[in-house]
């Protein structure tokens, strides 16, 4: 997950698996990594999560032909709490459908046989 540090932006827990030719010299999989941007996309982003209330996400990764990843990060906004209320909602009825289907499927299985 993308995070802003001290007018950087950090790669932090994401897991890039190590080189398997590398012997000892490997990297551990899961450091921190600077990402490499222009101030300018620096700052837009920082903005979008400081004043927005934003989260960087990291939504693809690629190798290039020099061996760099190349990281394509996204603006994510959270769900408000009346959202989450509904989602739940949703959830709850087509779980209760599915006992309430099931149920009448073996009422009336025991019926016929």
């Amino acid at each position: 997950m993308p995070t802003p540090r001290g007018g950087e932006i950090w790669l932090v827990n994401s897991n890039i698996s190590e080189y398997r030719q590398g012997g000892r010299f490997n990297h551990a999989p899961k450091r921190p990594r600077r990402l490499l941007l222009h101030r300018r996309q620096i700052n837009k982003l920082v903005g979008a999560v400081e004043r927005e209330g934003m989260t960087l996400v990291r939504s693809s990764s690629i190798f290039n032909e020099k061996g760099r990843a190349k990281i394509e990060l996204a603006l994510a906004k959270g769900k408000k709490l009346h959202d989450k209320r509904e989602t739940e909602k949703k959830r709850s009825w087509e779980r209760e459908r599915g006992r309430l289907l099931r149920a009448k499927g073996e009422i009336l299985g025991a019926a016929a046989g």
